[in-house]
């Protein structure tokens, strides 16, 4: 364990009644036992030997067996104190931290659905990364607001002030991540907007594509070297703050280190590269006459990116300035969480803010291709009068290519007539209904040797036998084949339908 007391702070035990009785507190205590342990007892009220440290106030009484084991005693590192400012605000903040973690699953499922197929240019990971960071911040600002309340109540600094400290600065590559997607996202939102619009206009290979594939590499690098400057490190510096002899030669001089200062600077190279990409999105996708990046960025950019600077800023003077040191265990609160926590939970509230009230990117390209539509419409003259029949497949009205692009819609126009899908439902239906041209062949076939088989009589029909002669068919027509009584036995001639076929009528002397 690391030792808490300097050498310099060392008291004399106070002489009993004889010269192996040692007096603590107006208490008796065998000497020989204390010195066979190596117990040595310091100004700031504690008895330790390097691996066991106890707490030597008169209210917390001492029991030491005969050889030397303490029975009933209080750790130097037992939470001793009350909570105070900075354990109070940090339950506070951590509340804080756990409301936006709810709003961030909701705005994760809102953005993060997919209502149109994914395409390979626009990844919907890339709106998800966002939420993905503020979920990571969250969960970092929760432990190191709980751990607070231990860094109150300790008598000695343990590991609690560690773990604040570490998830602290835990959190600072992760704001600027935050920060960073949403802006990084913001422009790939534009670009797709007029990407949709016209798919040939904003071509990869170019300047501005190029300077997009970079810009995340860039920022990436600076945000991990920031991590690796503070993060990993021996931390057990920090724990020296039980005198002021020990804060001045050793926890001051960690956290104060050359490796803060250097994470400082790289958090603020990071933050110019999300200024630049800012610059870039506004420049390449907004309308000249509205290219002021006040004008044009949406709002929430110009709240957060001012925020983010606090962040960076109190961290840099922090690593100069021993006394606003979030390490410090004794900080005033105002430092810590009016230039620390304030600002980080602003910028997820802020973030949280606007994705409620943005709508979900694939239904608003569904949306603008709506109006688009209608919008032609108009101008074609198709708005007032009924579609064509043919429309569906061109205009993509139809469950199947709803939510095509120009150009997948017409590749599925050409599988229609030449491959794919279409030609595969076109031969199952030819093999179902059979080859049509041999059905008509037959009937012809059969039609012929009725012809043959006709009386001379054109007054009488033709009746066809069944092959089953079981199956009722047409009575026998009463005919006379005299001419002058012809009318009469025609308007007498019945005909018996019961079970069998109609009758079929080839000729207009039928009638």
């Amino acid at each position: 364990m690391h030792t808490l007391i300097n050498v310099r702070d060392i008291l004399q035990f106070a002489p009993g009644s004889n010269s192996t009785d040692a007096i603590i507190n107006a208490a008796h205590y065998n000497l020989t036992a204390l010195n066979f342990n190596n117990y040595t007892l310091y100004d700031n009220h504690t008895l330790s030997n390097g691996s066991a440290c106890y707490l030597t106030f008169e209210n917390l009484p001492l029991v030491m067996a005969p050889n030397g084991t303490f029975l009933n005693f209080t750790s130097c590192y037992d939470p001793y104190y009350g909570i105070r400012n900075r354990g109070s605000l940090g339950i506070v903040f951590a509340s804080l931290f756990a409301v936006t973690i709810m709003f961030s699953l909701l705005n994760l499922r809102r953005h993060g659905r997919l209502f149109l197929p994914n395409e390979k240019r626009f990844r919907a990971i890339g709106r998800r990364w966002q939420w993905y960071w503020m979920l990571f911040v969250a969960a970092c600002g929760i432990i190191s607001g709980v751990s607070a309340v231990d860094v109150d109540s300790d008598y000695l600094q343990n590991t609690p002030i560690i773990l604040q400290g570490f998830f602290y600065y835990m959190m600072i590559p992760g704001i600027l991540a935050t920060v960073w997607e949403g802006v990084r996202h913001w422009g790939s939102w534009q670009e797709r907007q007029i990407y949709d619009y016209d798919p040939f206009s904003l071509p990869q290979d170019d300047k501005r594509g190029t300077t997009e594939f970079y810009l995340p590499l860039v920022f990436y690098l600076f945000a991990w070297l920031n991590f690796f400057m503070n993060i990993p490190r021996n931390w057990n510096g920090i724990l020296a703050q039980g005198s002021p002899q020990q804060i001045s030669s050793i926890a001051a001089p960690s956290g104060t280190d050359i490796r803060f200062k250097l994470g400082a600077f790289l958090a603020f190279a990071a933050w110019t590269v999300i200024i630049y990409s800012l610059c870039h999105s506004v420049h390449h996708y907004k309308p000249r006459r509205f290219a002021s990046v006040l004008r044009s960025a949406p709002k929430r950019f110009l709240i957060t990116i001012p925020l983010l600077l606090v962040v960076i800023g109190y961290v840099a003077a922090s690593s100069f300035i021993w006394g606003i040191n979030p390490l410090k265990y004794n900080v005033n609160a105002a430092w810590l969480y009016g230039l620390g926590y304030a600002p980080i939970l602003l910028i997820l509230v802020i973030n949280e803010i606007g994705g409620m009230t943005t709508p979900n990117e694939d239904k608003e390209l569904l949306r603008l291709r709506n109006e688009r539509g209608r919008s032609i419409d108009a101008e074609l003259g198709l708005g007032l009068h009924k579609k064509p029949h043919w429309w569906t497949r061109v205009a993509g009205d139809n469950s199947n290519n709803k939510y095509m692009t120009s150009d997948q819609r017409l590749r599925a126009l050409t599988s229609e007539i030449g491959g794919g899908r279409a030609t595969q439902r076109n031969i199952e239906r030819t093999i179902e209904l059979g080859d049509m041209s041999k059905e008509e062949e037959r009937k012809k076939e059969e039609e012929e040797g009725r012809a043959k088989n006709v009386t001379t009589n054109p007054f009488k029909d033709y009746v066809e036998q069944d092959d089953d002669q079981t199956r009722p068919g047409l009575s026998t027509l009463g005919v006379d084949d005299g001419n002058s009584d012809s009318s009469r036995a025609m308007s007498q001639m019945t005909i018996s339908t019961v079970g069998s076929r109609p009758q079929q009528v080839r000729s207009m002397l039928d009638v």
